[in-house]
């Protein structure tokens, strides 16, 4: 039996063999990219040319046993490589074979790495374990791509890309220093947050490296990364442990997902960008840009769940008058989560109400979206007490809780689940003529194996895998009801899982904690996904809750939640729109509709979003560049790195009242500023 996983990209039996030779000095190099198998199966990767070195030999792979033996000493015997071409491109496929001996006979180890010309300082690796002993082997896990990071002389000793997601929303861009630990786990972390970017970048000034899992749907993998205070380094790896220990019978093989590493200089934009063309490559398909995902948006969140049809009629001027596109329609319609009918103590009249309010709010071409939580139903709601089939349980027969709304988790794979998610599909945007939904939710992230007996009961992670299918189903019912619908994946303070990307066609921030998190959430996005509109969600959520340029400056669509001309009595929040803070909100949506940068061509990895000060950001767009600096104050040189020799600049500070201007050469793009907060240019 073969525990190979069976959801990898490509089936190492099929490469098209087309040479064989043995291996000079058992190394492998694709780019400034080199990798290394000693005769103890030990790796190293080294960048060629560089003298300070990232990564030493060390045992990259493991087969870790349910007696917590770790297998990995084994002798190299064999190594050869072979010419490989497939979806992916034209390569290389090299094979390392090597034996440790056990009680009643050996483990053999296969190393494949894959060079792809394509995708230069990556290499894509699998390791694959066979049973030759007369007895079953109980295996608990396989690591793989385990490295040791050399540490340089900077503080922080690193700067890292890291794409889990738990209930505490922290930052993805984050430094590693002193004694650090995070686990990184693909699953679910809590409740009802889980998920993420399967992907682990952690660099220095000079250089970086980046591992992740290849596989074409969610795995319930570890990407740890550990740092102890008193040392330098640090650690990387990928871990899969399994649940339930798996039975490896003599002559049996049992291999890890498809992973890679890569090598790169400067900081995360680069190796994601580069994951992403070659998922994409794999089958992964991201969306075309819908323009109208780029238009600016209101949400009537600010008057929150007992919002009446009179406040958001009443508000719709003020959002014309701003320009502003879209108006959102939120929670506080339904019944309940789960039983989504009009809740008749708002909408007496029914469906026709619902009906007459989006046509009223849609007069003078506004866009109307509608809020939706779904796979959220509350105890004790009909659609759970006519089909109580459709639940999630644990193993215990438990019911999985989602925070928020109080609610319960549905199936994404119940018969019933999918029916019930394709008439409210149909019933919003056809019915009720709505123009786009947003999806909100952190549990839309990822879900939790499934032991209900009335769903896939041999296979609990069948449910897991399979989650991105439903976004899938939603996305494209709603584009064949009005092909430019706006779908907005709303996952509230997760890493976005890259399997959910496909199916939408506008990612947002997503209840960030800050500014901050408004502008390296959408520099991972902006790398990952640079066709995807992304939105920076309402403004109210950032610094001092007007802190437009963070979303201006990153190529953000602006968004705001303001009440006007009163706020709701039941709302605690004050989001009313002054006079004062009128004008902040006229500035920036003129400038938005003016520049619209938010199509512009974003420039990731001219800074190091990490060891580079202040922070920066660079769009081109209509032969112009527009850069974004920030930090709290800032008086000194700045590189405006991008630009042309022999050629004359001029500057101009275009978001200030005075939008005063200057010129440089291309020769010397050095640049004196002095700022707080923030310091937009455009550059021509």
């Amino acid at each position: 039996m073969n525990y190979a996983n069976k959801s990898i990209l490509i089936s190492l039996s099929f490469f098209a063999f087309l040479s064989c030779s043995h291996i000079p000095e058992n190394k492998v190099q694709n780019g400034n990219m080199i990798y290394e198998v000693n005769d103890n199966m030990q790796i190293r990767v080294q960048w060629d040319g560089l003298s300070d070195q990232p990564v030493d030999f060390g045992f990259s792979d493991l087969l870790i046993t349910d007696a917590t033996e770790e297998f990995k000493h084994f002798t190299l015997n064999h190594s050869e490589k072979r010419r490989v071409s497939d979806q992916i491109g034209a390569g290389e496929m090299f094979y390392f074979q090597g034996d440790t001996v056990t009680d009643g006979g050996k483990i053999t180890k296969i190393l494949k790495v894959i060079k792809y010309n394509e995708f230069p300082n990556m290499l894509v690796t699998q390791t694959s374990y066979v049973n030759h002993t007369g007895k079953s082997i109980k295996v608990k896990g396989i690591k793989n791509n385990r490295y040791e990071i050399i540490g340089g002389n900077s503080t922080p000793s690193f700067w890292s890309f890291q794409g889990q997601s738990t209930s505490d929303r922290a930052d993805w861009i984050l430094p590693v220093a002193g004694d650090f630990f995070q686990r990184n786990y693909m699953g679910m972390n809590d409740s009802d947050y889980g998920g993420g970017i399967p992907v682990t970048c952690l660099w220095r000034p000079d250089m970086g490296i980046a591992i992740g899992h290849l596989s074409l749907q969610p795995e319930l993998v570890s990407l740890p990364v550990e740092k102890k205070k008193e040392s330098k380094n640090a650690n990387i790896a990928m871990e899969h442990l399994y649940d339930d220990v798996k039975a490896l019978m003599p002559g049996d093989t049992i291999s890890s997902l498809l992973s890679f590493v890569q090598l790169y200089e400067g900081d995360c934009f680069k190796p994601l960008r580069q994951y992403s063309a070659f998922m994409q490559r794999a089958g992964i398909v991201m969306p075309e840009p819908e323009p109208a995902a780029f238009e600016s948006m209101w949400c009537s969140w600010g008057y929150e769940r007992t919002a009446t049809f009179e406040e958001v009629l009443g508000t719709l001027p003020k959002v014309r008058e701003l320009g502003i596109k879209w108006a959102t329609v939120d929670d506080g319609y339904q019944i309940a989560e789960g039983d989504w009918d009009l809740d008749p103590k708002r909408f007496p009249g029914g469906d026709q109400e619902m009906i007459d309010l989006v046509r009223d709010m849609k007069k003078d071409g506004l866009k109307v979206q509608l809020w939706w939580a779904p796979l959220a139903a509350d105890p004790g709601t009909k659609i759970l007490e006519d089909h109580p089939e459709m639940l999630m349980l644990s193993k215990e027969g438990e019911p999985y809780d989602i925070s928020w709304w109080n609610s319960y988790y549905m199936s994404p794979l119940a018969d019933k689940t999918i029916e019930e998610t394709k008439r409210l599909v149909h019933k919003f945007l056809s019915e009720y003529d709505f123009d786009g939904l947003k999806l909100d939710g952190q549990h839309l992230n990822a879900v939790h194996p499934d032991y209900s007996e009335a769903n896939h009961p041999h296979d609990p992670e069948l449910s897991v895998r399979e989650l991105p299918n439903y976004f899938k189903l939603i996305y494209e019912e709603s584009l064949k009801i009005k092909p430019h619908s706006v779908i907005q994946n709303c996952p509230c303070g997760t890493c976005m899982s890259f399997y959910n990307m496909p199916y939408c066609n506008q990612v947002v921030s997503s209840d960030p904690l800050n500014s901050s998190q408004v502008r390296t959430k959408g520099y991972v996005y902006k790398a990952l996904i640079p066709k995807t509109a992304y939105f920076g969600d309402h403004v109210e959520l950032s610094d001092n809750g007007d802190d437009f340029a963070s979303s201006f400056g990153i190529g953000a669509v602006l968004g705001t939640k303001f009440t006007y001309p009163r706020n709701n009595p039941n709302v605690k929040e004050d989001y009313l729109l002054t006079p004062e803070k009128e004008k902040i909100w006229k500035k920036w949506f003129s400038l938005y509709d003016e520049k619209m940068l938010s199509t512009g061509n974003f420039l990731g990895g001219l800074y190091d979003i990490g060891f580079f000060k202040p922070e920066a950001y660079v769009i081109e767009k209509g032969g112009k560049m527009y850069y974004a600096f920030y930090a709290d104050e800032w008086n000194g040189e700045i590189e405006l790195r991008g630009l042309k020799k022999n050629r004359e600049y001029t500057v101009v500070e275009y978001t200030t009242d005075e939008k005063n201007s200057y010129t440089i050469n291309g020769n010397n793009p050095v640049i004196k500023p002095s700022f707080k907060t923030n310091y937009l240019i455009e550059v021509y």
